[in-house]
């Protein structure tokens, strides 16, 4: 309990519970932390964010998927919003937070990688690319504090060490290889809980892509901002694989099939 003074005091009015969806928010309702301009007007206009996307290394390669859904506050903005791109013929990107800004660093990044590879005649090592989307995404820091927030996860093929890899990153730039597998977004913590489950070594391709798409299914069914299939219209989740033949966008087709084998199987 807080009084205006800011000691131990009356109980907070009840409407001032929850102003919003951090207690950081709490805390400017109150008039007890300094609330930014930016950030104020982009939750009066409710900027489309992008949700819950993922990575899953297997025997040969790297999956990479994400659901369709990008929401503005309480609302679904978007129902078919793709968001894994990829970065080159051998890396791909996935994009979570702000979706404007987050499918402009993209474009971006995936200029500068083709532009690379034009001026110095060879394409840039891989850890090279997740240290260039490194520095991209700390570039936005100061935004990110207002609350417009980009956080891609990146993967590819090393050619030189004949291995799929895959990177995820923090708000402030901070780059992270993860060994087996990767979420993020609205829905990353329960998609990162079921893969965990389901994950072992030595997965092929189909299996890789059949945990992916259940882990968005999961997901769905936890978060109410990521879309999990909607077989009826057609709605099925972003996929690309990624291996030594280099980056494949896996057809609907495919991701049908998959879909309805997973959900059918679901208790």
């Amino acid at each position: 309990m807080i009084s205006e003074q800011g000691r131990v005091g009356d109980h907070l009015p009840l409407d001032a519970v929850v102003p919003g969806a951090s207690f950081l928010s709490l805390l400017q309702s109150q008039g007890l932390a300094p609330s930014w301009s930016t950030a104020d007007r982009a939750r009066e206009i409710e900027i489309p964010e992008a949700t819950t996307i993922l990575a899953i290394r297997y025997e040969d390669g790297v999956v990479m998927a994400g659901d369709r859904r990008a929401t503005a506050g309480n609302v679904i903005a978007h129902r078919r919003m793709k968001k894994v791109f990829p970065a080159d013929e051998y890396s791909a990107v996935a994009i979570s937070g702000t979706a404007g800004m987050a499918i402009e660093l993209t474009k971006l990044f995936q200029t500068e990688l083709e532009h690379y590879e034009k001026i110095e005649g060879t394409r840039l090592s891989l850890e090279g690319k997740a240290n260039y989307l490194a520095r991209m995404v700390r570039g936005n820091l100061a935004l990110a504090f207002q609350g417009l927030v980009v956080v891609p996860l990146f993967c590819g093929y090393d050619e030189a060490d004949d291995v799929g890899r895959l990177y995820s990153f923090d708000v402030v730039g901070g780059r992270y290889e993860e060994l087996d597998y990767a979420a993020t977004g609205s829905g990353g913590s329960e998609a990162r809980a079921f893969i965990k489950g389901a994950y072992r070594e030595g997965l092929d391709e189909e299996e890789a892509l059949a945990i992916a798409v259940e882990a968005l299914v999961a997901a769905a069914e936890e978060d109410a901002a990521t879309g999990g299939p909607d077989l009826r219209r057609g709605i099925l989740p972003n996929v690309v694989v990624v291996d030594r033949t280099g980056l494949t966008e896996v057809g609907d087709d495919r991701i049908s099939e998959v879909a309805t084998r997973v959900i059918g199987e679901r208790p």
